[in-house]
């Protein structure tokens, strides 16, 4: 097992994008606090006194001493517990915890901390299968309460992630092609309408600020990467669409943003399918009517660009699938696609 150095766990976790989990700070302080002997070596350290003093459940604080003990910072203790090993900074007997003052971590176990991680792990996930979701063991694997994963999977089921089955299940469809086919087919007769409503409220400067990225785009089309393809889709679908004004239209385009989503995690792992990417000169037909003051025009040339990029998207699916193998997740279940009932 490689080991990683004292403290940095919850600061690589940052640096992937996730928020570090309750177990990550637990060990970054944990492991701060060895290190600079304010936990002195000898002091022992049990997993129900951990998870009192940061205000946190044991499934965290057990998972913080097990990662402790894999760094050899700390060992077993005879009885039970963990005790801090000689190789501390300071050699000192100590009583349980002496100079060390808790940080508690409770205010953190909400669902806006783990929600980012969760939402990725599953959309990239469903290029291989449909999945049921697991709220126990959601609970179970972030160390948080079954409140806190209600709550993200309803954020889920908002984001138009995760449905419920005719038996009250949770589950993530997965892209298939049939499946894409439907969000793509919703697409192209969403988007130009909200369009239609969002050309009168484009700020100033917009569609210019688009154009001059797309051209720039084109320009070093061989050197774009997955953000940047992510970030130009996004002008487009999510930014410029944002504009339209109609709360009830903007909750329907919300069904398929799990397939929105989805571009993240497939631009990422296949950003160079083609030697410039097709949707780059396609968003610029959209955006130069924009620009003369021809809506309909413009309308018209989303939906053209949505229906050819519908099987783009499946063959990007079909590679990703090939090529990427994701780690197993105990809260989530692969399920036949057969066996689903939607509600």
């Amino acid at each position: 097992m490689t080991s990683s150095k004292p403290g940095t766990v919850g600061r690589e976790a940052r640096r992937s994008g996730a928020a570090p989990r309750l177990h990550a700070r637990a060990y970054d302080i944990l492991a701060r606090h060895i290190a600079d002997g304010s936990i002195a070596a000898g002091t022992p350290l049990l997993e129900s006194r951990i998870a009192e003093q940061f205000g946190i459940s044991r499934a965290p604080a057990r998972h913080a001493l097990a990662k402790l003990e894999s760094d050899g910072l700390i060992g077993r203790r005879e009885g039970r517990g963990y005790v801090v090993l000689p190789s501390a900074p300071s050699a000192e007997k100590a009583g349980p915890l002496s100079g060390f003052a808790p940080e508690p971590l409770s205010s953190a176990a909400s669902w806006e901390r783990i929600y980012a991680e969760i939402e990725t792990a599953i959309v990239a996930r469903t290029s291989f299968a449909t999945w049921r979701v697991v709220e126990s063991e959601l609970a179970r694997h972030y160390g948080v309460s079954r409140a806190v994963a209600r709550e993200v999977i309803a954020r889920l089921h908002q984001r138009g992630i995760v449905k419920k089955d005719g038996r009250s299940r949770w589950y993530a469809p997965g892209l298939t092609p049939a499946y894409v086919g439907e969000l793509y087919e919703l697409r192209w007769v969403l988007e130009p309408a909200a369009l239609l409503n969002a050309a009168p409220r484009i700020p100033d400067g917009l569609l210019a600020a688009m154009r001059r990225n797309l051209e720039t785009a084109l320009d070093r089309a061989a050197e774009l990467d997955g953000a940047a393809l992510d970030a130009l889709e996004a002008e487009l679908h999510v930014r410029l669409l944002g504009h339209c004004g109609n709360a009830t239209m903007m909750e329907a385009l919300s069904l398929y943003q799990s397939l929105l989503i989805a571009h993240h995690f497939l631009y990422a792992w296949a950003p160079r399918l083609y030697p410039s990417e097709p949707f780059l000169p396609e968003h610029l037909e959209v955006v130069a009517p924009l620009e003369r003051g021809d809506v309909a025009a413009a309308a018209k040339a989303l939906e053209a660009h949505l229906r050819v990029s519908r099987d783009r998207a499946i063959h990007r699916i079909e590679v990703v699938a090939r090529d990427y193998q994701p780690d197993p997740l105990p809260y989530l279940e692969p399920m036949p696609d057969g066996a689903l009932r939607p509600r």
